[in-house]
């Protein structure tokens, strides 16, 4: 059996027992880091072979998982916490272990994402998962716009010497909504703290973070205005004249030629 297992991702109390019976079972074990794996297996008096399976030698790692599946031998694949392939190596070993036509389980266990959504309140109904954004501006702007409208509660990984840049990028999105910093989860100093885009999370960031934030509430509330008022309003905010008229024509759904002649003299 191939089976990529879902660890603990924080509490290590957190692992099923259908999980333990694979690893205990295991000829051997891929892991994100051996030496953040072998902490988790010594808390179960777990002795196995660890093998890499990182981001960079996912294609090696899947080439030997699947001649040890030839060999008829029992392999596990994790990551250092959570669900592999969800924000962590993997998805690559999938595709190559669907190519050569070896069959795969998962066991499921652990998720950042959706214990935040729970712990942050926000409307769970649908949601959207986007996960870490990209390191280059230009990249963060090209992907949230995709999301701008989405009506879903939108869910971000956020390491803490991002957050502040990422909520930044978010804002300039998005403009203001509710979110949600839920950090530490299921450790000793788990905390959900409410925010809003536009005000940032203030105090010192420790620890990961999931940053939760409410979707598009449908048509702004600046249609009401004239075209030079809903102008003049994102202007107010900071923005220059391009960028409020770019906003504004964003939210009535028309282009920026619309608008043009009717705030010529801003």
């Amino acid at each position: 059996m191939i089976a990529f297992v879902a660890t603990p991702i924080g509490n290590l109390k957190d692992i099923t027992l259908r999980a333990l019976e694979a690893l205990q079972n295991a000829d051997v074990i891929f892991c994100e880091d051996t030496r953040h794996t072998v902490k988790l297996l010594n808390a179960y008096g777990i002795k196995k072979p660890l093998r890499a399976c990182h981001k960079f030698n996912e294609h090696e790692a899947a080439a030997e998982i699947v001649a040890l599946f030839k060999e008829g031998r029992e392999v596990c694949i994790v990551s250092d916490a959570g669900m592999p392939v969800v924000s962590d190596p993997g998805n690559t070993v999938s595709q190559d272990l669907r190519a050569a036509g070896v069959p795969y389980t998962v066991l499921p266990g652990a998720n950042a994402a959706l214990s935040a959504l729970v712990l942050s309140a926000l409307d769970a109904s649908r949601f959207t998962f986007v996960g870490f954004l990209p390191d280059k501006a230009g990249e963060r702007r090209r992907l949230l716009e995709r999301f701008k409208n989405a009506r879903e509660t939108l869910l971000f990984h956020s390491a803490p010497q991002d957050v502040d840049r990422d909520i930044a990028a978010l804002f300039e999105a998005f403009g203001d909504r509710k979110a949600c910093a839920v950090r530490e989860i299921t450790k000793l100093f788990e905390e959900a703290k409410d925010f809003t885009l536009k005000e940032g999370l203030a105090g010192e960031k420790r620890g990961e973070y999931v940053l939760v934030v409410e979707g598009a509430s449908g048509e702004s509330p600046l249609n009401a205005l004239s075209v030079r008022e809903h102008v003049k309003a994102y202007m107010g905010e900071g923005l220059t004249k391009k960028e409020a008229l770019k906003k504004a024509a964003e939210d009535r759904g028309v282009s920026k030629s619309e608008l043009y002649r009717e705030t010529l003299d801003l």
